[in-house]
């Protein structure tokens, strides 16, 4: 399973994505993927590999805290090795735990011990990498005698997602870089027919999330939703989780609460129930989500940017079009030319539990969506 950072659903139909779409013409493709809230790498990742929302597995944000933990930042090295943020059963966990030999290139979650387990083969996130170099990676595994060979392998691809944040999702620059990742996809599709794999392995290409357009201007100095004094900002961007200090709680629920120009807070018990968050005790007692196309920032961060250029965000409504998210698979298990409406990222877990033989750990997906793309409902 490939994961590409923010490849917006709609990315499919540009016509600069040969390879992608020659894999989706041979197997299957929903009309998109929904992700779950919030809306961003780290809660998302996660998902796709637990079948469990962020609000249960606790990866509720990029940026978040613990008091018995500490600090979460998806740039920290340490916190993100550290077992204790992670909860729920990811899919190499059950697989490793029947035996079943697993390898990750950079998926979030795979560089700690969860449960005592990570996958037999890692490798840690390094951005210089290349994606051509990441699928070589991949096919040195496969290349590996059968007694050590892994049966699932995550592979991470981040490049697109920072070209969008870097200049919008219309741009050029997200044109070249899906172009490189298809390329990438192309040489691993390659690869699997010389070694005659191709019909062999069941290789799913899914993303976290979509990208929207960040107009020029559209950004508000966290500063300026609550004094200082009021609360401490616990994260940032589009999903804002705020805590107020002790003393100050009605203070900064009424700074906050309710209706603002491009952004909207609640009491965490009373997000939209369709969000399916709020209970986790790691996310904030209130939370701020952004309308699209803005962000929310440190008042030195709004400084920097310039005040004509556009770039994008994701980390909005889920129901969003441009927070639409990608899913398509082939295989022996995939029937050719199947497409299947909407579905949710839930449900990506207990496909691939099925697909491995493996009894899946508890979650909150449903693999019925998923099974009119299996021959004959079946693909072990």
């Amino acid at each position: 399973m490939i994961s590409i950072d923010a490849f917006r659903a709609d990315y499919l139909d540009l016509g600069v994505t040969p390879n992608l779409s020659r894999i989706a013409a041979e197997g299957a493709r929903a009309r998109w993927m929904t992700p779950s809230y919030p809306a961003l790498t780290f809660p998302n990742h996660y998902t796709l590999v637990t079948g469990l929302r962020p609000d249960r597995h606790g990866i509720v944000h990029n940026t978040m805290s613990d008091p018995d933990i500490g600090g979460f930042k998806a740039a920290d090295r340490n916190a993100v090795a550290d077992g204790r943020w992670w909860g729920g059963e990811p899919i190499w966990v059950t697989a490793e735990k029947n035996g079943v030999r697993s390898a990750s290139w950079a998926w979030p979650g795979s560089a700690a011990s969860i449960g005592g387990v990570r996958p037999n083969r890692w490798k840690g996130f390094d951005d210089t990498v290349p994606p051509m170099q990441r699928m070589d990676d991949v096919i040195d595994w496969l290349d590996a005698p059968a007694n050590v060979r892994p049966k699932l392998i995550t592979v991470y691809l981040e490049q697109l997602d920072r070209a969008g944040h870097d200049h919008g999702p219309d741009s050029p620059q997200v044109r070249r870089t899906l172009g490189e990742i298809d390329s990438a996809i192309g040489h691993l599709y390659d690869g699997l027919a010389q070694r005659a794999l191709l019909d062999r392995i069941n290789l799913i290409i899914v993303s976290d999330h979509g990208m929207a357009t960040v107009g020029p201007g559209r950004v508000i100095a966290v500063e300026d939703m609550v004094p200082e004094e009021d609360a401490t900002v616990v994260s940032i961007g589009q999903s804002i989780g705020i805590a107020p200090k002790p003393g100050h709680e009605s203070a900064a629920a009424k700074r906050l609460l309710g209706r603002h120009a491009h952004y909207e807070c609640w009491r965490k018990e009373q997000l939209p129930e369709r969000w399916r968050y709020g209970h986790h005790p790691r996310v904030p007692p209130i939370v701020c989500q952004m309308d699209e196309g803005w962000d929310a920032l440190p008042r030195t961060d709004v400084a920097r940017r310039s005040p004509r250029a556009a770039r994008g965000s994701h980390g909005y409504d889920p129901v969003l079009s441009s927070m639409r998210a990608v899913f398509i698979a082939r295989g022996p298990a995939f029937k050719a030319g199947a497409q299947l409406p909407a579905i949710d990222n839930v449900d990506v877990y207990p496909l691939l539990a099925h697909l491995l033989g493996l009894e899946p750990a508890d979650n909150d997906g449903d693999i019925a969506p998923l099974l009119p793309a299996l021959r004959d409902g079946e693909g072990h």
